[in-house]
């Protein structure tokens, strides 16, 4: 096992959990409509949101893993493994929002868990 897998997982499941923050803070927020007296009130909705906040520092902090590891293992190891993430994110979407994951959405979850796997035994 490659010895950067900590931290790329590291990276993976704060990216991870800034979209379920963020959909959290969404969530909260509420449905809206694109026009152009709802620009400063949203605007100040989203700034002063705590999950919307949560969600953007996990995003941040992220891309200084994401940096760390890329400087030190191969872009063409690491980036495939970002698709842990869509697991993690399918199985808390269904946890915390109840979001329907049928049986479709679980088997190309299953062929991303292959992938993954068959991408870290490739490590020198």
């Amino acid at each position: 096992m490659n010895k950067y897998l900590p931290l790329i997982l590291l990276g993976v499941l704060l990216n991870a959990f800034a979209q379920i923050a963020l959909k959290q803070g969404m969530k909260t927020i509420g449905k809206f409509s694109f026009c152009f007296q709802n620009i400063i009130p949203i605007a100040t909705k989203v700034a002063i949101n705590p999950y919307i906040i949560t969600g953007l520092a996990c995003y941040v902090i992220s891309v200084v893993v994401w940096l760390l590891v890329l400087s030190r293992v191969d872009v063409s190891y690491a980036y495939p493994l970002l698709s842990i993430g869509y697991i993690v994110v399918a199985l808390a979407s269904k946890v915390f929002f109840d979001e329907p994951v049928g049986p479709v959405r679980w088997a190309g979850i299953i062929v991303i868990c292959i992938g993954v796997y068959l991408i870290t035994r490739s490590a020198s």
